[in-house]
């Protein structure tokens, strides 16, 4: 078994050098290779000219045990990763029967004629074995070269995806026998990456050596993503709850749950636990938290409505604040975050009422209160607690941190009620 096998994934086409469409094509394989046990180890992109492939491709030869390319496959006059695959491998085209009973069928359901072009789509690099796409016209291909693999797959993300995940990963399994490698993550949110790395050194530094550790910060969250690599499935599932056991208690208050487990799935589960209902009140985050919440299926069984309260008008009339509230201490400050949120709850009828106010910038601040101050508060009937946060300068990221922040209050504030 080699432990080892190392990928680079290549994308084609001027599209995407000129930033008019989005490259989702090498994240998405990357994991999936990572899960397999293969390791990629660079990726590129090339426009679509002849000589600039050839050079990635003779580069990446020398890097990788497997070379992925996606894009380049259509039928129109740009479109030429066969041809140029073809003076690569020194090859001609060869029309693939297969292929073109696919192709044939495709335009036949449809009710449409076929020109030469789309006939063009079955005709394959000699070397090329055929990988059949259920999804389209352009053709996956697998080659075997000079002690390398490569695959050459459309750039449509959905035709890509299922070639990879139906033909070609299994293939890739059996072709090199990769290793078994299972991940673990915790999410933890609350805490900074530094923070999180002090607190749980000691147990980071006696980890096995085959079971890996890394950090991934985004947003007021961290995910620990535990890596173990091996022979046997069974084993490396055992050694990795072992190793959560091991660490939580260092970060219990911290963590709300793991591997695909979101936030608001997590909060939306403990207010159904205990049959509670809820409201939001939002000034800055303009109803970005509402969003969050309602992005969870199921979120009506909870979740009451929102106020985005914007203007100090509307968090008078339809809040509640008082005017001498906002006069005194304005609109960002603990005493107006805390009749909002009661206010919502109140308005709404809800158990539970959430809000915010603060100044996102990139402008508004001022010394006192400078761009990237926010209150967040959660009223409950037992109590309403308030938080003061300080952020940074740029304003969509503000909207999100504070977001975050405001649902782990509320996760927090579930809990200790679990508790009473």
């Amino acid at each position: 078994m080699n432990n080892s096998i190392r990928a680079e994934v290549i994308t084609i086409g001027d599209e995407i050098l000129f930033g008019q469409i989005t490259d989702t094509n090498t994240q998405w394989i990357g994991t999936e290779l990572t899960n397999i046990g293969i390791r990629p180890v660079r990726k590129s992109s090339v426009g679509d000219q002849a000589d600039a492939i050839l050079q990635i491709l003779h580069e990446a030869h020398e890097r990788a045990d497997v070379i992925i390319i996606t894009g380049g496959l259509g039928p129109t006059k740009d479109d030429i990763t066969k041809k140029t695959l073809c003076q690569y491998f020194g090859v001609e085209l060869v029309r693939n029967e297969q292929a073109l009973a696919l192709v044939t069928s495709f335009f036949e359901k449809r009710g449409r004629d076929m020109t030469d072009l789309n006939r063009g789509q079955a005709d394959l690099p000699a070397n090329a074995i055929y990988m059949q796409n259920d999804w389209g016209t352009a053709p996956g291909m697998w080659f075997e070269h000079q002690e390398r693999v490569y695959v050459s797959l459309p750039g449509v993300p959905f035709e890509m995806k299922h070639l990879m995940t139906n033909r070609i990963l299994p293939k890739l399994k059996e072709h090199f026998k990769t290793p078994i490698i299972k991940h673990k993550i915790i999410r933890t949110v609350g805490i900074g990456e530094s923070f999180l790395a002090e607190r749980i050194e000691a147990w980071e530094d006696a980890l096995p050596a085959h079971i890996k550790l890394a950090y991934l910060p985004h947003f007021g969250q961290v995910r620990l993503r535990l890596t173990a690599t091996g022979d046997n499935e069974v084993t490396l599932d055992r050694e990795l709850d072992e190793q959560v056991q091991k660490v939580l208690p260092l970060i219990e208050k911290n963590v709300f749950g793991y591997d695909n487990d979101e936030l608001e799935t997590v909060v939306g589960n403990l207010l159904k636990e205990k049959n509670l209902t809820l409201a939001t009140a939002e000034s800055c985050t303009g109803g970005y938290v509402a969003s969050r919440i309602t992005s969870v299926p199921g979120s009506s069984a909870y979740f009451q409505g929102s106020i985005v309260s914007y203007s100090n008008d509307i968090k008078i009339k339809q809040l509640g604040v008082r005017p001498e509230t906002l006069e005194q201490f304005g609109a960002v400050s603990e005493e107006t975050i805390r009749q909002m949120a009661e206010g919502v709850r109140k308005v709404l009828n809800t158990d539970v009422g959430i809000a915010t106010s603060g100044i996102a910038g990139p402008d508004g601040g001022t010394p006192d209160k400078p761009v990237g101050t926010v209150w967040i508060a959660c009223a409950t009937d037992q109590r309403t607690v308030t938080r003061l946060l300080k952020l940074g300068q740029y304003r969509d990221q503000n909207i999100q941190l504070t977001s975050t922040y405001l649902l782990n209050l509320l996760r927090e504030t579930m809990i200790e009620r679990v508790k009473e």
